[in-house]
């Protein structure tokens, strides 16, 4: 869905649809009366009769007397209405249309004061959430094509003043989609080689971008044997790719993301069971997420360089897997004896996080559906954030909160290190049931003991269920992030 900025008076729309919104305790201002007009009066009449209350989330629908649908959605007392009721209230909105033939929208709710956030901050959310809620996967289905309707493009009413920053939300927006569309792919189509061909598109795409793809030979090269143990079970070939944005001087150091690239995850020898096994396509959301981040930050042309690197691997039993019991030789040089071929994430990821750290990057972050326990600690609704330095993390953190796709901190204490010290090796690849995402983050921190690090573990919130999919998160927390340092 196309987003753009539009000063455009209500009276004077030709979109097919209308949407706006009202508090339940505050006269309607001159917009909503301008649109009201639209309808014959008959948003006044309905609330005058308390048909219709304005309470948060409630839609009422109308039509204009040319056929044309308002949809006013409520958002509860004003003081009470935050980033939170403005992001559910918008997926309400556009939900209302999505199965309409309505496929160009004009949306008025910023032109409302808002009681807990800016206008800036609000056209951000509004907007991300209206693509979000207007997504719809189509790839491997069918569908007679005079049945489907989508929402082609909204106009977002603001001023001039905030025009840049609903061309920065339609930028997020599509590293959004970007994301979700890659996690919704089901494994037999999007496998590492696929990975490689997609980031080949995205930096073709833009003047000031790369690509590196290292095979599975120059890996072997290279050493990285953590890495390729897991790879060794597949028939699919492992890739590590490498995306470059240069958006600033070329002495300035790089912005460096890491996504875990699972694309699928059977367990390996350590089997996982076969119930829901199906969502282990998921298991490259990490790697998804950074696709959709360098996305959103070359439609930006952000004035930083960033690189984005996603080792790429299927994990797969086989007669040549990997085992539990085996000792490999990491690429840093540090051994690591598996104990679980299930905790493969992290063995990727920290042949990867040592390559990465040969760009000498001024900020190191990984992304990664590390954990089932973070899922058990934080549930659905926030993503985890490790690491040892305290600003980064703050930063991180910040960024989620002026988004509202938020995390939470998870300590990373060198108490909690014992527990993947073993008397075989340098590390065990897993330090048992208690606190089982603080030691997968103690794992990979000591890969990256120089770095200006953080983990994110996103186990919770890359997807939901099997009717929703990838949710693109956290997307829009990492390019305010980049948006924010860019500021700096």
């Amino acid at each position: 869905m196309k987003i753009t900025s539009s000063l455009t008076k209500p009276n004077s729309i030709e979109s097919d649809a209308i949407i706006t919104a009202a508090y339940s305790d505050e006269q309607y201002n001159s917009t909503m009366l301008e649109i009201d007009q639209l309808v014959d009066g008959q948003i006044s009449k309905l609330t005058e009769s308390k048909d219709f209350r304005a309470n948060s989330g409630e839609v009422l629908t109308l039509f204009t007397s040319n056929g044309h649908r308002i949809v006013v959605v409520g958002l509860g007392k004003k003081d009470k209405c935050d980033l939170g009721t403005l992001q559910t209230a918008t997926s309400k909105a556009i939900k209302a249309l999505v199965s309409t033939p309505a496929n160009t929208v004009s949306n008025f709710m910023t032109s409302l004061e808002f009681h807990n956030t800016d206008n800036a901050t609000a056209c951000k959310v509004i907007a991300i959430a209206a693509s979000h809620a207007a997504y719809r996967y189509e790839t491997t289905k069918n569908f007679k094509k005079d049945n489907i309707h989508h929402i082609e493009s909204m106009e977002l009413y603001t001023d001039d003043k905030h025009s840049n920053d609903v061309a920065q939300a339609s930028a997020i927006a599509e590293g959004v989609e970007t994301t979700r569309e890659l996690g919704n792919l089901p494994p037999n189509i999007c496998n590492p080689k696929y990975l490689a061909k997609k980031a080949k598109k995205i930096t073709k795409k833009y003047n000031n971008c790369s690509l590196t793809v290292l095979n599975h030979k120059e890996m072997n090269t290279l050493k990285m044997n953590s890495l390729m143990a897991v790879a060794r079970g597949s028939r699919n070939n492992p890739k590590m790719v490498v995306m470059k944005y240069n958006g600033a001087d070329k002495n300035q150091k790089p912005h460096v993301l890491v996504g875990k690239g699972i694309t699928f995850d059977t367990g390996g020898i350590s089997l996982k069971p076969g119930a829901n096994m199906d969502e282990m396509k998921y298991d490259m959301c990490g790697a998804a997420t950074v696709f959709g981040t360098f996305v959103a930050v070359a439609e930006m042309q952000l004035p930083i360089n960033l690189i984005a690197i996603v080792p790429a691997v299927e994990n797969m039993p086989d007669g040549d897997a990997y085992r539990p019991g085996d000792v490999v030789t990491s690429y840093s040089g540090k051994t690591i004896e598996v104990l679980n071929t299930d905790a493969e994430g992290r063995m990727i990821l920290c042949d990867a996080l040592t390559y990465a750290q040969e760009f000498e990057p001024q900020v190191l972050i990984d992304l990664a559906t590390l954990t089932g326990a973070c899922v058990v600690a934080l549930g659905h609704v926030a993503s985890a954030v490790m690491g040892k330095e305290t600003q980064l993390k703050q930063d991180i953190l910040q960024a989620g909160t002026d988004i509202h796709d938020r995390a939470w901190e998870l300590p990373l204490w060198d108490d909690y290190q014992k527990q993947i010290d073993t008397s075989f090796a340098d590390m065990q690849n897993i330090g048992g049931f208690p606190a089982g995402s603080i030691t997968a983050g103690c794992f990979l921190a000591r890969f990256c003991e120089d770095a200006n690090w953080a983990h994110i573990d996103i186990a919770g919130t890359a997807w939901n269920n099997k009717k929703e999919g990838a949710t693109g998160r956290p997307v829009a927390m990492m390019a305010q992030y980049l948006i924010n340092e860019s500021n700096k």
